[in-house]
């Protein structure tokens, strides 16, 4: 079993570091690749509404015959569900679908901001009731910018404990992390690496070569050295298993600022300013 990690929230509780995404795995292909996961050592799995596959990944750690409190389980608010009622039923859906008793984090999945007149903050004050109640162990939110967060820092009563955002070697996001560390807001990292375009970077490749690594596990060991939790996703068994494989090497100081000198700026993913997609 790895010696994976914990990241200390805002509010006490904890967080493993590295985890499992399902993020574009299908229904179907969900239940064995998250009992692969569950085998390989991962407890941490991070879902949400618009993946289509949260019942899956309750079935799964159903199966697993893991005690419900060693996995930490994420999911996030539905894009279409953003007014406090709507916001309110989906949530009581994604536990009934999951068969679970509460979530140990829930996540307003995208800002909306041209969206339900750019009103996220009632959203975010009725994810504060799901975590008064229990039924919501840490509450966060998704994609959110420095000015988002500024707006709940003044509007609401509850930081959120973690800020799930695009990062990878070439969107390092240092300034948005920055914010998020003098708040306590711990960063999690979607698309960490790139979308498989590290695989062929030279400079990672010449990294990995001396560590005797994939670029994956180098990009994500990088990921670990700088505090952010990751959940890299894949269907493949051998994959799943190689991903955690990370805890048995450190990247050199060196190593970390030559990743980190990759960014470009570049998204793999919409801008969280603009991006409005609301699913059928």
């Amino acid at each position: 079993m790895p010696d994976v990690p914990s990241v200390l929230l805002n509010n006490g509780n904890s967080i493993p570091q590295f985890g499992f995404g399902v993020f574009l795995v299908k229904p179907e292909e969900t239940v064995e690749a998250t009992t692969h996961a569950l085998d390989a050592g991962y407890r941490h799995i991070d879902t949400a509404q618009m993946y289509g596959n949260e019942a899956e990944v309750g079935e799964a750690i159903a199966k697993s015959g893991i005690d419900r409190s060693e996995v930490f389980v994420t999911s996030k608010l539905n894009n279409g569900f953003h007014r406090p009622d709507d916001a309110r039923a989906a949530f009581d859906l994604s536990l009934e679908v999951m068969n679970l008793d509460y979530l140990d984090l829930f996540l307003i999945h995208w800002p909306l901001p041209t969206r339900y007149d750019g009103d996220f903050v009632s959203t975010w004050q009725t994810l504060e009731e799901f975590y008064r109640e229990g039924r919501a162990r840490n509450i966060g939110v998704s994609n959110f910018q420095i000015n988002h967060l500024n707006r709940l820092a003044g509007e609401c009563d509850i930081t959120p404990a973690v800020n799930q955002i695009e990062v990878h070697p070439y969107l390092v996001q240092d300034e948005l992390r920055s914010y998020c560390a003098e708040r306590q807001i711990a960063v999690e990292a979607w698309s960490p690496i790139a979308r498989g375009k590290i695989t062929d970077d030279p400079t990672i490749s010449e990294i990995a070569g001396r560590h005797n690594k994939t670029n994956a596990q180098v990009v994500l060991r990088w990921h670990i050295q700088r505090g952010d939790i990751v959940f890299p996703k894949s269907t493949k068994p051998e994959r799943i298993k190689e991903n955690i494989d990370i805890f048995d090497f450190e990247l050199g100081p060196e190593d970390v600022e030559a990743i980190s000198n990759l960014d470009r700026g570049e998204r793999t993913g919409p801008d969280p300013d603009t991006f409005d997609l609301i699913p059928d």
